[in-house]
C-alpha cells in the first residue's frame, strides 16, 4: 500500500506518524525526539506540566533533534493559556489539543505562525475546528487509551469526519501495527496518531513496571473507568481501578485546582504520576484497547520500521 504525505500547515515529515502526547510525563523529550528523528511527529504531553517544565522539554527535544516535535495541551487544565504561549515563546513546530474546545487558541497560533490540530471525535466538532482555523483534525475513537470524547469506534467515525472536511485528517484510537494503519489510509486519514505502541519504545521514560504492565496485559484487562475530568477513561485493572469502579477509591485531598472544572471522585493527576513511577497498583494506567496485541518493547527507530514494513505488506 502506498504510504500518503501528510501536511499540516508548512510541516511535511517524512512519515504520517504523530506519537500521540501522553500526559502526566508519559511523553517527554526522549520519546519525542526520537520520534521526530525516525522521520514523525514527536510530542511532549505538556499537560501536568507547569510552564516552565514544558519549556525545558521542549528545549531538551530540540537539542536530542532536528525533526519535528510538537507539544499537546488538554483544554481542561486551569494553565491552558500559559502552557499554550510558552509553548509558541520556545517555537514549537506544532500545537495539539483536545479534551474541550478552545477558540483563542487559533488565533494565538495563527499570530504565531504555529499549526493548531483539534483532538476531535465528531464530523461536527472537525467541522467547527476547521472553520476556526485547525490545520488538521486527530479523529479519535473510543479504542484510545486515556480520556474518551466518543463511545463509536474509529472505524465508524472516520468515514464521516473525512467527509466533512477538506483539512488533513488523522486517525487515532486503539492503533498498534501496520494492519490498522492501512485500514484507516484506505478509509481517507492522511496520518495516524499512535501512543500505546510508543510507551513500549526504550526511549519513553516511564518506570519499568509500567511497561510490562502493557507486556502482561490481556484483552479483558482492559476497562472504561470515570475520570474527575468528567469523560470516561480508558486504562488496564489494577487494585486502584477496582476500587474506582466499585466506589471505594478515597476522595482527592490537598486538591491545586489544576483542572478547570473536576468532580473530586479522586485526584487524577496523582494516580497517574504514581503509575508512571513505577506504583502501578496504587494509580492509574491508561491503555489503548489493543495494547494486548504489543509483545516487545523496541527502539523507536525499530518500531517505525516494522510499521512501514507492515503498512506496505498490508492486503485487504
Amino acid at each position: 500500500m502506498e504510504i500518503p504525505q501528510l501536511k499540516i500547515g508548512d510541516l511535511m515529515p517524512r512519515f504520517p506518524i504523530i506519537q500521540g502526547g501522553m500526559a502526566l510525563r508519559v511523553s517527554t523529550a526522549s520519546l519525542a525526539a526520537a520520534v521526530a528523528e525516525a522521520g514523525g511527529i514527536g510530542v511532549i504531553g505538556a499537560t501536568g506540566m507547569t510552564p516552565e517544565e514544558m519549556r525545558m522539554e521542549i528545549r531538551e527535544a530540540k537539542k536530542l533533534s532536528r525533526g519535528i516535535v510538537g507539544v499537546n495541551i488538554m483544554f481542561a487544565v486551569r494553565e491552558f493559556a500559559q502552557l499554550v504561549k510558552a509553548a509558541i515563546d520556545e517555537k514549537i513546530d506544532v500545537i495539539f489539543t483536545g479534551a474541550g474546545f478552545s477558540r483563542d487558541i487559533f488565533n494565538w497560533g495563527r499570530e504565531a505562525g504555529v499549526p493548531v490540530v483539534s483532538i476531535v471525535s465528531s464530523a461536527r466538532l472537525a467541522k467547527i475546528a476547521e472553520r476556526y482555523g485547525a490545520a488538521a483534525v486527530v479523529a479519535e475513537g473510543n479504542e484510545a487509551g486515556g480520556h474518551l470524547g466518543t463511545d463509536q469506534s474509529l472505524f465508524d467515525i472516520l468515514p464521516s469526519i473525512r467527509s466533512a472536511i477538506k483539512i488533513p485528517l488523522i486517525a487515532a484510537g486503539g492503533l498498534v501495527d501496520g494492519g490498522g494503519i492501512a485500514r484507516t489510509f484506505k478509509l481517507g486519514a492522511d496520518g495516524v496518531q499512535m501512543a500505546t505502541r510508543f510507551v513500549l519504545s526504550q526511549e519513553c521514560s516511564v518506570a519499568d513496571a509500567f511497561k510490562q504492565m502493557y507486556l502482561r496485559a490481556t484483552a479483558d484487562d482492559v476497562v472504561v473507568i470515570p475520570s474527575p475530568v468528567g469523560m470516561p477513561g480508558r486504562a488496564l485493572k489494577n487494585s486502584f481501578v477496582n476500587n474506582v469502579l466499585n466506589g471505594l477509591v478515597e476522595k482527592a485531598k490537598n486538591c491545586t485546582a489544576c483542572l478547570k472544572a473536576c468532580t473530586g471522585q479522586y485526584c487524577i493527576i496523582n494516580a497517574l504520576e504514581k503509575s508512571r513511577i513505577g506504583k502501578v497498583q496504587e494509580g492509574v494506567v491508561f491503555a489503548g484497547k489493543n495494547v494486548h496485541m504489543i509483545k516487545d518493547i523496541l527502539p523507536v527507530k525499530d518500531i517505525f520500521n516494522k510499521l512501514l514494513r507492515e503498512i506496505k505488506e498490508y492486503r485487504d
